[in-house]
């Protein structure tokens, strides 16, 4: 690691502080991706900004309608939450899909909707879910947050502060993952409510996290896994590397897509 200063502050105002102190300065969630970063000496960072002692981003609670997970909660906290298990059982099982159990005690939601791995899971529900993303400063709907491959909408300093995700509907998630790390190599949730069809896909693409607009359209002309067959996202937009070819991934996608419908339709 190169040298850096640390700050664990346990008041919003003050991380926002010396986040705002330096240019080079970098918040520190759950470090699942940023300390294997630093000890590979490929970030150097001028301040880390240690989030986990500030109180205002952790909890989750019911307000309006909605689910508002704050953006320091822990994966096994969502996947364990007698409040998400109830109102959101598909978010608390794909939370419980994420890494292994050291991971899951570390990572955080805030985390891994800003740093916006391709591989990540909670995106795909964000989308899915028509979920906003809360920072200091304003709110954006999912949609308009994740804007390309580890890329999103957060300006320097900004911080998510927490995810509010609308009650109501349906859905499920399901994951094809990477054997070692876990990563989703494929992961799909499908959300309905009315006559309204979303589905999110993951792991997959060269662009990140995207709504598939063919299967939401097949799906709300018939809402069964026959309504998918011979549908695939297009092999070349796929992610292609070792693990897997572009056409192996648009595979996945297809198939992963009809599980959850056939997890969804069978609840019914």
């Amino acid at each position: 690691m190169f040298a850096f200063a640390y700050h664990r502050p346990s008041e919003l105002a003050d991380a926002l502080a010396a986040l705002a102190a330096s240019e080079e300065a970098k918040p520190l969630a759950g470090g699942q991706t940023l300390i294997p970063t630093l000890k590979q000496r490929l970030a150097s960072p001028s301040d880390l900004v240690d989030l986990s002692g500030v109180t205002a981003l952790k909890g989750i609670t019911l307000h309006d309608d909605a689910l508002v997970i704050g953006a320091m909660a822990r994966h096994v906290e969502v996947a364990t939450s007698p409040v998400v298990v109830a109102h959101l059982p598909a978010l608390a099982a794909l939370a419980g899909l994420i890494g292994d159990p050291a991971v899951r005690n570390r990572g955080t939601l805030g985390g891994s909707i800003a740093n916006n791995d391709p591989s990540a899971d909670y995106p795909a529900a964000c989308l899915a879910l028509a979920a906003t993303i809360v920072t200091d400063r304003r709110e954006l709907l999912a949609a308009a947050f994740f804007t390309g491959l580890f890329e999103t909408a957060l300006q320097p300093g900004e911080i998510v502060t927490a995810v509010r995700f609308p009650l109501g509907g349906e859905g499920t998630y399901e994951k094809y993952p990477n054997p070692a790390s876990r990563y989703a190599m494929a992961g799909v949730f499908v959300w309905r409510g009315g006559d309204e069809i979303r589905v999110a896909v993951t792991g997959a693409s060269q662009g990140g996290v995207f709504r598939w607009a063919e299967a939401e359209a097949a799906l709300a002309a018939e809402f069964s896994p026959a309504a998918l067959d011979g549908l695939k996202p297009e092999a070349d937009d796929m992610i292609a590397d070792i693990h897997g070819s572009g056409a192996y991934r648009a595979q996945l996608v297809a198939v992963m897509a009809r599980r959850a419908v056939a997890r969804l339709a069978a609840a019914r």
